[in-house]
């Protein structure tokens, strides 16, 4: 099979990580890469290789590459993708899919009429960690889960201009929990503050109910000088943690738990401390997976994992998170 064509349209601090990956990927040849500051489009040009443009619709008109990754600012995704969708072209957007849920229809809309894969680049659900996690809790490990808590934390990125802390990071938390449940969220009720970005939130703390009884917690903001990024998923058997930057996953048994049902617990002295289990996981780079699999679908015809339907609800819940911090309400869904 001829190897695919590639090109990803801006190659900031994401963009050129695809850059990379696709000119290491086999089955893929990476003909070009788009900005519009050329001295970086040059640069990750050089580096990796393809052809450089800082006009991207000249880009897909001469090269017609076979995919696309789009990595530019969220407001510029509609436009940008509605053109390349236009052309026939196999697209992973960057998330979050688009700036609101109307634009986020129109480009699923534009995939659909065009018989193009559509991806959305929800990175998380390719993390080792998660990947774990999810096997464990289908195979009930912990049993029922009662609770999901997620930190996202860490110092205020200077590649963001046009979002908020929600949608930049508490997007990548409101996915996994539907990802790993396979639950939708039902209801939300968050506090938002603006302490140092000068136009969108970046605080946030919110709870979120599932359909399946589960409550979600969210603690996320762009204040804390170190970055954190953990999961915790609370059980009848126990809790798991997830470490998202080294891609560790531990379990902690509930002692109690072990050979009693959990309406037995009930009546006793619920939890205890047992033992603390370590899982070896294969450390693997998350973004490779992801172009893995979009690569993968696009050569099979088949559905891409993160799809944009996927995407759409991603950014409801955000905005659900949103106005729930700003009209301080419970936002159903």
């Amino acid at each position: 099979m001829m190897p695919l064509k590639a090109a990803v349209i801006g190659v900031g601090a994401m963009g050129r990580n695809h850059a990379r990956v696709y000119a290491d990927l086999p089955q893929v040849e990476l003909v070009a890469v788009a900005d519009v500051n050329p001295q970086v489009a040059n640069e990750v040009a050089r580096r990796y290789g393809g052809r450089a443009y800082s006009d991207y619709e000249r880009l897909l008109d001469q090269e017609r590459p076979d995919v696309v990754s789009l990595a530019v600012p969220t407001v510029d995704h509609c436009a940008m993708a509605l053109e390349i969708l236009r052309r026939g072209i196999h697209l992973l957007i960057e998330k979050p899919l688009a700036y609101t849920l109307d634009e986020g229809r129109q480009i699923i809309a534009a995939a659909q009429a065009q018989g193009v894969c559509l991806m959305v680049g929800h990175i998380e659900r390719f993390n080792p960690a998660i990947i774990a996690l999810r096997e464990h809790l289908s195979a009930e490990t912990a049993g029922r889960v009662f609770q999901l808590d997620a930190r996202r934390q860490g110092p205020f990125p200077a590649r963001v201009r046009d979002v908020g802390v929600v949608i930049d990071l508490a997007v990548h938390d409101v996915d996994i929990m539907r990802y790993i449940t396979g639950s939708e969220v039902v209801r939300v009720y968050s506090e938002t503050e603006r302490r140092i970005h000068s136009s969108h939130e970046d605080l946030l703390t919110a709870t979120l109910r599932l359909s399946d009884g589960i409550i979600g917690t969210l603690t996320t903001n762009w204040l804390t000088p170190t970055k954190i990024r953990e999961l915790y998923v609370t059980g009848e058997r126990g809790m798991f943690r997830v470490d998202y930057l080294t891609q560790d996953l531990y379990f902690y048994e509930n002692a109690t738990a072990d050979g009693a049902d959990w309406e037995t617990l009930r009546v006793l002295r619920g939890v205890s401390e047992g033992r603390m289990i370590r899982y070896a996981i294969a450390k693997r780079e998350p973004l490779r997976g992801e172009l893995e699999s979009f690569v993968a679908a696009v050569a099979q015809g088949g559905p891409p994992p993160v799809s944009g339907q996927d995407g759409l609800k991603a950014i409801e819940l955000a905005q659900a998170l949103v106005t729930s911090g700003l009209e301080h309400r419970v936002v159903s869904l």
